[in-house]
């Protein structure tokens, strides 16, 4: 079944606890990001800057936190403002970002984005989960693109 079949979240995640991740991946984007990405950010990020992030991440094990938070424009924001980002990377709305939703963290820029590796994605967890609870809270992000 895909996605788009689904007619509440509850159905979704009711199919995901019975699927596991695998349908999870596949189904974040279709079901809990702005249909259009470019407005999710619009105000906060520059299109420009969000494109020679993604760029520069492109190739697999390119990617590094430090680099696209500065390219992307992110480093230097408020803080208000980088608790809007995180709640657009928390995908299920949890509060927290889990190492499923960081495996799609470029695509929470641009829907086309790959998404990170395994050695990637454990990496980008290590460095944001201060309190080692296996995620990112939304004090642990804030810090996380200051550091």
């Amino acid at each position: 079944m895909h996605c788009r079949h689904f007619t509440s979240n509850m159905q979704l995640n009711e199919r995901i606890a019975s699927s596991g991740p695998t349908l999870r991946y596949n189904c974040l984007l279709a079901t809990n990001l702005p249909k259009n990405l470019k407005m999710a950010f619009k105000g906060m990020l520059k299109d420009e800057d969000i494109a020679a992030a993604l760029k520069h991440s492109a190739a697999a094990e390119s990617f590094n936190h430090k680099e696209f938070f500065a390219k992307v424009g992110l480093v230097g924001k408020s803080a208000e403002d980088l608790k809007k980002a995180f709640y657009f990377v928390d995908q299920d709305k949890s509060g927290f970002i889990e190492e499923d939703e960081l495996k799609l963290f470029l695509q929470t820029f641009s829907a086309g984005a790959r998404a990170l590796t395994e050695k990637e994605t454990k990496a980008f967890l290590a460095a944001g989960d201060v309190d080692g609870d296996g995620m990112i809270g939304v004090d642990e992000f804030v810090t996380l693109v200051n550091a």
